[in-house]
């Protein structure tokens, strides 16, 4: 027995590259220990992480659980490589392989955290999700796969740099040239970025919805597709007018179906046969019709005789409507006008068209007769 742990000592003994083959061993043994460990660290996951997760109503504890997992068993296994090169003690000389080991480990720690927050952008997107679900548009719909793939892109791109810097390599060509590069493709897709901008900006101020009736510039209809791209609006001749988003998002728009109620102003042009007695007993009138009117908000109206016109004693009559529906507010519109009518008939008024008066003088004396010869 004391000859075989003898032999054992001197095959321990040996080396290989400048290590003997007892830090091999040992290097040997970490790893499986660091693989043994991430087995038992997965298995506590599966049976005692995961179902306490699922307790709780939230899903997003679940998502960043399964974000994680692989990850960081995976950081095991880094963990026990880099416990391994400590005991290996790689020399230096004449290759140095030290530093190409170290440089190995910080590639692994790089591709680890980027592994871990790539799959934790599915944790944000199911963030959003839950908002886009809320709105009526469908532009956010397309608009956050476009985000997913986007940070995705960009994990990706950070980690390929980071692990060139970490193998030694100088990135600041790269980076020069993915700077002309850039701005190169920046200006063939200039358009292509305004709209993403211009989709942005209608998401985040929501100055209209699909249905929504809206006035910018010379275009008025009803919004009838808000894209990834461009807005479509169905005018009331019942034409299509697609308006790219970098556009629409720089006009003033008026969203006419955001009114809380609709104005009624009319300028009720009377005879200036009107005695200021009649006057006083319309105006009164008309006020108490629009004070009992069911289709016309009380909170605020007007009626005054405001004018001498040219041919006619004007009223005002300035009031709104409890419906915002262009149907409807044309029935209430109708209806107010007729009895206007009614009232200055019983009230023996009438309403003034454009006219205008010739009066006559006869001469004071008459022209002197001609005198015969």
């Amino acid at each position: 027995m004391s000859e075989f742990f003898a032999t054992l000592e001197a095959i321990l003994q040996e080396t290989f590259l400048g290590i003997s083959l007892s830090r091999f061993a040992g290097a040997f043994l970490v790893l499986i220990a660091a693989l043994v460990l991430k087995r038992v660290f997965g298995h506590i996951f599966a049976k005692v992480i995961f179902p306490l997760a699922a307790r709780t109503k939230s899903r997003y504890d679940d998502q960043f659980l399964a974000g994680i997992r692989k990850p960081a068993e995976f950081l095991l296994v880094i963990i026990g490589l880099f416990i391994a090169v400590q005991i290996l003690r790689l020399p230096v000389a004449p290759v140095d392989l030290r530093r190409g080991a170290y440089a190995l480990l910080k590639t692994l720690v790089t591709f680890d955290i980027a592994w871990a927050l790539f799959n934790l952008v599915t944790l944000l997107e199911t963030f959003l999700s839950g908002w886009v679900s809320k709105t009526e548009s469908t532009l956010d719909d397309h608009l956050l796969p476009f985000i997913r793939k986007s940070l995705r892109t960009f994990i990706i791109f950070i980690a390929v740099i980071m692990t060139i810097q970490n193998l030694g390599y100088s990135i600041s060509g790269l980076l020069a040239s993915l700077g002309i590069g850039g701005l190169a493709v920046a200006l063939a897709a200039k358009d292509t970025l305004s709209n993403i901008f211009g989709s942005l900006m209608i998401i985040l101020d929501r100055p209209f919805h699909i249905g929504d009736w809206v006035k910018a510039g010379d275009m008025e209809g009803i919004v009838e597709e808000i894209g990834f791209r461009s807005t479509k609006i169905r005018t009331f001749a019942k034409t299509l007018i697609t308006v790219p988003n970098n556009i629409i998002a720089n006009l003033s728009v008026d969203n006419i179906s955001r009114m809380p109620k609709r104005r009624i102003k009319l300028t009720v042009g009377v005879t200036y046969e009107t005695s200021p007695e009649q006057m006083r007993r319309a105006v009164e009138a008309i006020r108490t019709m629009l004070r009992t009117h069911p289709a016309i908000d009380q909170d605020f109206f007007l009626v005054n005789f405001t004018d001498f016109n040219a041919s006619s004693l004007d009223i005002l009559v300035y009031c709104f409507t409890r419906t915002t529906v262009w149907g409807e507010y044309l029935d209430a519109r109708q209806d107010v006008c007729l009895k206007i009518m009614d009232i200055l008939e019983e009230h023996g008024m009438e309403i003034a068209f454009p006219s205008r008066s010739v009066y006559l003088r006869q001469a004071e004396e008459a022209l002197p007769e001609a005198q015969g010869e």
